[in-house]
């Protein structure tokens, strides 16, 4: 009998997604409408994510332009930006917000690159651990008899073939991240 990886390999897979969505948020030289994915402004008693409430265009390679489909929500789109770990300053004109991000100087490319390392080792824990639930699995189904000893063996092998698999895949996005860090 084969043992199933197919919750086990949805697990890492969803820990490879979270892993780029919070990659995401790290702003790079350029900037990229996903930095704004987790900032939220009240709209109808609501917290809701600014790119939920307006259009965000980047007119050239340094600017993003937030428009509000509701200009009640410009003080508040303001203020979430200033009080959002973000570091830039918006301009608020009335109609719009624009926000300027300067170029990323080296001792600043240098944190956000360390960063993506520690998050990159969270993903990997991650992927371990349900590669450790995968295990404590195949030892329930051997003890209980469902599967023989060589099954087992099999099992824990084809484990640690996925295991390795998703954290290639967790380094490879690193490397990809820190590369577009530390372009200039």
């Amino acid at each position: 009998m084969a043992v199933d990886f197919k919750e086990f390999n949805r697990k890492m897979d969803k820990t490879i997604e979270v892993l780029q969505e919070d990659f995401g948020a790290i702003r790079t030289g350029r900037p990229n409408a996903r930095v704004l994915d987790r900032i939220s402004v009240p709209y109808y008693g609501v917290d809701t994510p600014i790119t939920q409430v307006g259009s965000v265009t980047s007119p050239d390679a340094r600017t993003l332009v937030i428009q509000p489909w509701d200009t009640t929500l410009l003080k508040p789109m303001e203020k979430a930006i200033q009080v959002s770990d973000l570091g830039i300053n918006p301009q608020n004109d009335g109609r719009v917000i624009r926000l300027v991000f300067p170029p990323l100087n080296e001792e600043r490319r240098k944190e956000l690159t360390k960063q993506v390392k520690t998050l990159g080792e969270g993903a990997k824990v991650a992927v371990r651990n349900v590669r450790r639930d995968a295990m404590d699995y195949i030892k329930k189904l051997k003890k209980n008899s469902e599967i023989t000893e060589d099954d087992q063996k099999k099992a824990e092998k084809e484990l640690q073939e996925l295991t390795d698999k998703y954290i290639k895949k967790v380094d490879e996005v690193c490397a990809v991240k820190e590369n577009e860090l530390m372009e200039l």
